[in-house]
């Protein structure tokens, strides 16, 4: 157009190119930027790879690679090629444009503008669904794995005669197909028909037909196409009964079949699959017949099926067959339920033996004697004591023990071995004097030595008095444990990472005081690499990795410290068990792992939520729980592993050698786990059953110790498992492990024990104990003994103290000195057809503000006592004199008179023989046997008396003060 305004238009601004200057910055800023976010993906796959390498567990890091590349690229280019052939079969058969409508040339400008990219268009859906899919799939590895290498259960289950395999192993493959399948089949059906309607094939307002014949065959296999799988899908959901969820008002969590699911569910899901198999069928045919009629037909005569065949029918099964006569109906399908259940969860040999709950003898010198010799009673407490242990076995602000310690078996000196109570002094970041980039990295750098105590006994000659009786302490330790390896590189407080080994030295410790030391393990990775430093400065988003002079040859970087941090990463198909606590084992700490193997296919088997059922009144902080989130109907210690507290290495062994699901992946990561016979003897004497099984079989036995379907469908003999009464937060009690003598037993044996009373009610309504040493023959045996009294339960036990006049005292006069009370476990005990409880109570305040045993509660039948020794407390509540008189508490609980002085033990025991023999001449009336034995108890008496009286004479001969019995009655351990 000519200029009309006749005035000057001034001057004319021009858009250049930029310059190549700007260009060539602009380019070299989009490399540096690329390769920036290359080499922060390769920082995280190098650093891992080098990791791997640095443990010795390569392959797991390979095989889980390659197995996610492969499922990504073969899903990937599956998904891609799906689309890809249908967006360019919708394409090619497009019709012709002759004849245009309004709604043709509405979308012609859409056309003419993706005809110029219509392959980038192809190329970026495809690879777009291409990528989706593959990294979809790629998160499917655990369920290749277990698939391609699966072996068989030799069980079969009740419905269908298939191996539990299928189940566990196949049918989740199988679901993980259909449903990337019916990913497919709905996105190339969106594709092509999106296609097909843009370029004519489908009209949605022009006049005449509405699909041309090629769309209309196109679309109709497609269908045909989805209608099959779902054919398939409910083929397979014949078999998903047998590990459906649903809700069951005498199970709660029911899982398998019931009645409405074998006689309408399952026939239904039969027809169903046949109705499908015939509506594709006729989805194919419209190839030739080119109508949509008999499809459309058939499409709808499965949607009716499925409603009315699929839920119609089963509800009118459960609404008139069932409920009327629920218990009959239901009673095969409980017993299958029931067997399942216990034989998935490691419970179905569990012993239930029926016992009275109520003292079987007025014997009460019996009791007595039998009181020392059927336990062990652990009264340091490892929940209450670790503030103690802070206190007096710290040493150094940076060091710490855990919240909560552990309970293991140490030989004492004359070779019996002990319940002993152990921590590890690790460090602790936070109580670091100065902190610095090398102060928090490479000088403090490791935790020194393991603490440990007698579990029943207290120092007798400690100040302040309760004190733990220590068998392990000092910095450096000193004691019973022998020359061990004593730093602490990996624990579970040790989360931060370390560089050891090069020029900066470490703190450490040695006799005389401080000095340095240089780590000199073979663990961690070699930072002398320059790509390595980098690597890891990068991923750690730490610089001074990489140029830091402190680094330099022969530094390591230490990372993934903590034991169950290792053996996940190492053995990503484990459920790790929440405590993983320590041991000296062949003069090296170790720290030890149980790990188990899970599923979640098993039939029948009722599920059980991990996070939930291993959740206590320690878990709020204290401990942690195996999982979360992770529902299981199958559960094994099949594994037990090892972490070197100095050298992080890991060792996984062979538990459970005939747990299928370990036989399984042992496959898919050949040579990972070691065979049972590679745990050596020192090894096996720490080894114990794990918590976190114990607690989740615990918790399936509340109703699965009922093994009669109608019982159990009643639910009058559920259990429930109480709360802990020494702990004012709510939570589960706690199992507890105790060297103890069950009914039957002829020895005392490590076991881990529980309580149960009955469902809503606080009476004691059994108790458990399962053979938690690894060593003994009869490791993992159950043995379950159902009260069939009324006795207190933890809780009422716990009021009756509470209520006690010696404790309200106690209360009293710790009011006026700052102090707290605070009771240790309860201990439950059988005995003698009784039950004894045992509390320990402890003190904190005053001068020491940390807990000192002072107190034992002792209940017994109708008796509850509250003494200063549990000697004291035993002779108060049998009314009988025992061993441990005037003895701190828990000393010399398990080991008898005789060892002071023989002469006065026989005496006794011959007095006891005769009272004995006295006693049956009395029933049978036959008094001159019972002349005879008044004779010789007389006699025994006389004996004793003596004897006790020449011990006394010698015993002031040698202490001047009196104290010298005293003392050595204290050291029953």
């Amino acid at each position: 157009m000519p200029d009309r305004g006749g005035g000057p238009t001034g001057p004319r601004i021009r858009v250049g190119r930029p310059s190549r200057r700007v260009r060539t910055l602009l380019m070299t800023l989009g490399v540096l930027a690329v390769l920036a976010m290359l080499f922060v993906m390769f920082a995280g796959f190098w650093t891992d790879w080098l990791w791997y390498r640095s443990v010795g567990f390569s392959s797991v890091f390979t095989t889980t690679l390659w197995t996610k590349i492969g499922l990504f690229f073969v899903f990937g280019l599956l998904m891609a090629a799906a689309v890809g052939i249908n967006i360019w079969l919708a394409h090619k058969l497009r019709p012709p444009l002759s004849a245009m409508s309004v709604e043709q040339q509405s979308l012609d400008r859409y056309r003419m503008g993706i005809a110029p990219y219509k392959k980038w268009v192809l190329l970026g859906v495809t690879a777009l669904v291409g990528l989706i899919a593959g990294a979809s799939a790629s998160g499917q590895w655990r369920t290749w794995l277990l698939w391609v290498n699966g072996v068989s259960f030799g069980r079969e289950d009740a419905e269908f005669g298939k191996d539990v395999s299928f189940y566990a192993f196949d049918l989740p493959w199988y679901r993980f197909l259909l449903g990337f399948g019916f990913a497919a089949a709905v996105l190339s059906l969106i594709a092509a028909a999106l296609v097909h309607y843009l370029y004519g094939g489908l009209r949605i307002t022009s006049p005449g037909a509405r699909a041309t014949a090629a769309a209309t065959g196109h679309l109709s296999v497609l269908l045909g196409i989805f209608v099959s799988l779902k054919a398939v899908a409910y083929w397979l959901d014949r078999y998903g009964l047998a590990v459906k969820s649903s809700d069951f008002k005498a199970t709660g969590n029911w899982t398998g079949l019931r009645y409405v699911d074998a006689n309408a569910y399952l026939p239904a899901k039969t027809i169903l699959f046949c109705i499908a198999a015939i509506c594709a069928v006729l989805f194919f045919a419209t190839l030739w017949r080119r109508t949509w009629q008999l499809p459309v037909i058939g499409f709808g005569l499965m949607v009716l099926s499925a409603i009315l065949i699929g839920g119609l029918y089963p509800a009118i099964v459960q609404k008139f067959q069932v409920q009327p006569n629920e218990q009959a109906k239901e009673s095969a399908y409980i017993e299958k339920n029931i067997d399942a259940t216990r034989e998935a969860y490691g419970i179905n040999d569990a012993s239930v033996t029926n016992y009275s709950g109520r003292a079987g003898t007025d014997d009460q010198a019996k009791l007595r004697k039998d009181a020392d010799t059927t336990a062990s009673y652990r009264l340091i407490d490892p929940n209450v004591v670790p503030p103690t242990f802070q206190q007096l076995q710290q040493e150094r602000k940076y060091y710490q023990f855990p919240l909560t310690l552990d309970v293991d078996r140490y030989k004492a000196p004359d070779g019996k071995a002990q319940d002993t109570v152990v921590g590890l002094r690790e460090l602790n970041i936070a109580g670091i004097p100065k902190h610095n980039w090398i102060n928090d990295h490479f000088t403090y750098t490791h935790g020194y030595g393991m603490v440990a105590a007698r579990g029943t006994t207290t120092d007798p000659d400690a100040d302040p008095a309760g004190s733990p009786d220590f068998t392990e302490s000092g910095l450096p330790t000193r004691g019973q444990l022998r020359t061990y390896e004593q730093r602490i590189y990996y624990g579970e407080k040790t989360e931060q990472y370390s560089i050891v080994g090069g020029p900066q030295k470490e703190l450490d410790y040695e006799q005389n005081g401080e000095r340095t030391t240089s780590y000199r393990g073979k663990s961690g990775v070699d930072l002398s690499s320059p790509v390595n430093r980098a690597a890891y400065a990068v991923a750690f988003s730490d610089p001074q990795i990489f140029y830091s002079g402190a680094i330099g040859e022969g530094s390591r970087i230490l990372y993934n410290r903590t034991p169950k941090e290792r053996v996940e990463s190492v053995a990503p198909w484990l459920t790790i068990d929440g405590d993983a606590y320590p041991a000296v084992v062949d003069g090296r700490i170790k720290w030890i792992v149980d790990a188990y193997t899970t599923t979640n296919g098993y039939p029948y088997s009722s599920r059980t939520t991990l996070g939930d059922t291993t959740a206590d009144s320690l878990t709020t902080g204290q401990r942690t729980v195996v999982a979360q989130q992770n529902q299981v109907n199958y559960i094994r210690n099949s594994v037990k592993a090892t972490v070197d507290a100095y050298d992080g290495s890991v060792k996984l062994y062979e538990w459970d050698t005939g747990d299928p699901v370990l036989k399984t992946w042992m496959r898919a990561f050949p040579g990972t786990v070691e065979p049972k016979s590679s745990i050596d003897q020192d090894l096996m004497q720490h080894l114990r059953y794990p918590q976190d099984l114990f607690k989740v079989q615990r918790e399936l036995l509340t109703r699965y110790h009922v093994t009669d379907a109608a019982q159990f469908y009643s639910g009058s003999d559920a259990w429930q498992v109480p709360d802990d009464p020494t702990n004012k937060d709510s939570g589960a009690v706690p199992p507890y492990y105790l060297s103890m003598t069950m009914p039957g037993q002829t020895a005392q044996t490590f076991s881990l024990t529980t309580t149960f009373t009955p469902s809503g009610r606080p009476n004691l309504g059994a108790f458990m104990a399962v053979d938690a040493d690894a060593t003994s023959p009869d490791y993992g045996t159950m043995r379950l003994l159902k009260v069939t009294s009324n006795v207190p339960g933890p809780q009422q036990v716990q009021s009756e103290l509470n209520g006690n006049a010696d404790v309200a005292e106690f209360v009293r006069n710790l009011r006026g000195t700052d102090s707290d009370i605070e009771y240790g476990n309860l201990l439950t005990v059988p005995l003698d057809e009784g039950f004894l409880y045992i509390e320990p109570v402890y003190v904190r305040g005053g001068n020491a503000n940390y807990p000192l045993l002072k107190k034992v509660g002792v209940s017994y039948g109708k008796e509850t006592v509250f003494k200063d020794t549990l000697g004291e407390a035993l002779n108060e509540v049998f009314g009988a004199e025992g061993a441990e008189t005037g003895q701190p508490p828990g000393e010399g609980t398990t080991q008898p008179p005789s060892a002071e002085n023989p002469t006065v033990q026989q005496a006794l025991d011959d007095a006891q023989k005769a009272f004995e023999a006295g006693q049956k001449a009395l029933q049978e009336q036959d008094w001159t046997a019972y002349g005879k034995a008044q004779d010789d108890l007389e006699a025994a008496l006389k004996r004793a008396a003596d004897a006790q009286a020449q011990a006394d004479q010698k015993g002031d001969g040698k202490s001047g003060d009196g104290q010298a019995g005293e003392k050595g009655g204290g050291q029953g351990n």
